[in-house]
């Protein structure tokens, strides 16, 4: 008898043991990046959120309520790396979208790669990589401690949405090609498309969604955290008499072709197939090697929906809503594919974005815009006068100042005085509020925490020489700008959300303030493995502890 109960008790110890090894790391983690989505949007149409959806995610879920960006300047490309690296343009080296290689004067796109050709593709499109980033992300990590046995795989409409987070060692990403209206990879990945991806194309998913047209998921009188759809704030499309909904996308799509299908919810949607395509034949969550796997999902439809239409427009409270509607359907989709308490699942963004400047200051509130265009001839202009050279300034992209070397170089000018004459002209244009020498030592003009922003943001080979920072509530543009944009230091650019939910995850929130830089380092001791190699963020140790 005795024998028998060590016998029962040695096979309960190494089925306990067998059990914990198979449940000590979630078998897949599903990173989900919505472009543009301000903080406030988990909260500012809860009243019609489902109760699957948002509503889900923060019952069941870790939520970090004062998550920022610790950077300026605030840009898609930049904080798709920085999530996914746990660091800041000073040290991964994406500076912005596209940025000045400040050694040559040469203009260079985040994800461009001319060493690669397209896969599905012979358009410019398809040659891109993630070469252009210097650090490893947390999928990189996960592929090096699994020995390269996880699968990792991005996809976003935005090629840089899908690239950067899945790192350099990633099994594919896919983004869309407008001109085709198919998804595309790269010969940094691949030699050819996976029969899967094929056959998706093969669907015209893309002409479907927009043969639909777009009408309001409900009555558009109940949208009354917008306002009037007919407005001058919004932006329209040839063809379009007025910005209004329902939009006629089965005729516009006859000039526009599928690049319109970004500015639709359909965007969304088409994105979501796809991501459950590649769970199901990529056997995602399913690894036999019991590894984890990792899937980078960016929705980019909410940023392209912002940008024309703005905060305020029913097209932003309409897709929040059919968002959080297609949210539901994806959980229910991963609970019944990978299960559920098996997945890690974290929702974020990118940047957040500001209120049309011109509706603010109609409203009564303070705000303008920073002409960008006129003060860059107006700088070139008065240097010339005074220095004798044309066009010593290249560009002032992303707020700041590209100087011309070359230029300087070759006519032995004296760059600190340049660079003293274009601040004292910079500090009297309106809305603009700091100018930064970023090697000049006047970083301690500025308030703390938007020094720290600056230097993180600052990378000597790819960022301008001076930093400029507008007056909150300005932006670049003209009061002829419709929709919002986003790149500034202040809240509405940089308050993201961020929710964990899953595996490993205990329900919960926190006001405490963390950063977007946090995230890879999280994920990292969740997943018992090394952060990335130029992380500089803190593991969020509420979402951590049981």
């Amino acid at each position: 008898m005795t024998k028998k109960l060590g016998i029962l008790f040695s096979s309960l110890l190494l089925i306990s043991s067998v059990t914990f090894a198979q449940t000590d790391k979630p078998k897949l983690v599903v990173g989900l990046m919505v472009d543009q989505m301000r903080w406030d949007y988990l909260y500012r149409f809860a009243d019609r959120y489902s109760d699957n959806g948002f509503k889900r995610l923060l019952r069941e879920g870790f939520s970090c309520e004062n998550t920022l960006i610790d950077y300026v300047p605030t840009y898609t490309a930049i904080g798709h790396s920085s999530v996914y690296t746990g660091s800041v343009p000073a040290i991964h080296g994406i500076a912005a979208n596209d940025w000045i290689e400040q050694q040559t004067g040469v203009a260079m796109y985040c994800t461009e790669d001319d060493s690669v050709e397209g896969v599905g593709s012979s358009e410019k499109e398809g040659k891109q990589s993630p070469r252009n980033l210097l650090t490893s992300t947390i999928t990189d990590q996960l592929k090096l401690a699994s020995n390269f046995q996880s699968k990792v795989i991005g996809i976003a409409i935005k090629d840089r949405g899908g690239i950067l987070p899945a790192g350099h060692f990633a099994d594919a990403a896919y983004w869309f090609e407008a001109k085709s209206g198919d998804w595309i990879s790269s010969t940094f990945y691949m030699e050819s498309l996976p029969k899967w991806v094929v056959d998706f194309n093969k669907k015209k998913l893309a002409d479907k969604y927009l043969k639909q047209d777009w009408n309001t998921l409900y009555p558009i009188e109940t949208y009354t955290s917008s306002i009037s759809d007919d407005n001058v704030y919004e932006g329209k499309w040839a063809g379009e008499e007025t910005p209004t909904l329902p939009r006629k996308t089965s005729l516009l799509m006859k000039d526009a072709g599928y690049e319109l299908i970004k500015t639709t919810p359909q965007g969304n949607t088409l994105t979501f197939d796809l991501a459950k395509e590649a769970i199901k034949n990529e056997h995602l969550g399913n690894n036999e090697t019991n590894n984890t796997d990792f899937l980078c999902v960016s929705l980019s439809a909410t940023d392209y929906v912002g940008h024309r239409y703005s905060l305020s427009a029913v097209e932003m409270e309409d897709i929040y809503l059919r968002l959080d509607l297609e949210l539901a359907e994806f959980f229910n989709y991963l609970d019944e594919t990978v299960g559920k308490g098996n997945y890690t699942f974290f929702l974020t963004a990118d940047h957040g974005a500001s209120y049309n400047s011109r509706y603010f200051m109609d409203q009564g509130g303070n705000g303008g815009y920073f002409y960008a265009r006129q003060i860059l001839t107006n700088l070139n202009d008065s240097l010339k006068n005074e220095f004798g050279q044309e066009k010593l300034v290249r560009s002032l992209m992303n707020y700041q100042v590209h100087l011309d070397y070359t230029k300087i170089e070759a006519a032995n000018l004296d760059e600190a005085a340049i660079k003293k004459s274009i601040i004292k002209q910079l500090r009297h244009e309106d809305g603009v509020a700091f100018v930064v020498d970023m090697e000049g030592g006047e970083n301690m003009l500025v308030p703390q925490q938007l020094r720290e922003k600056i230097i993180n943001g600052y990378n000597r080979k790819r960022s301008g020489a001076i930093q400029i920072i507008t007056e909150p509530q300005w932006y670049s543009g003209t009061p002829r700008s419709t929709g919002t944009t986003h790149g500034t230091w202040s809240p509405y650019d940089s308050h993201i959300p961020l929710v964990f939910m899953g595996w490993g995850i205990t329900p919960g929130k926190t006001n405490k303030t963390t950063h977007i830089t946090d995230i890879a380092p999280t994920l990292a001791a969740l997943l018992h493995i090394t952060e990335p190699n130029g992380s500089i963020g803190t593991p969020i140790v509420e979402v951590l502890t049981p």
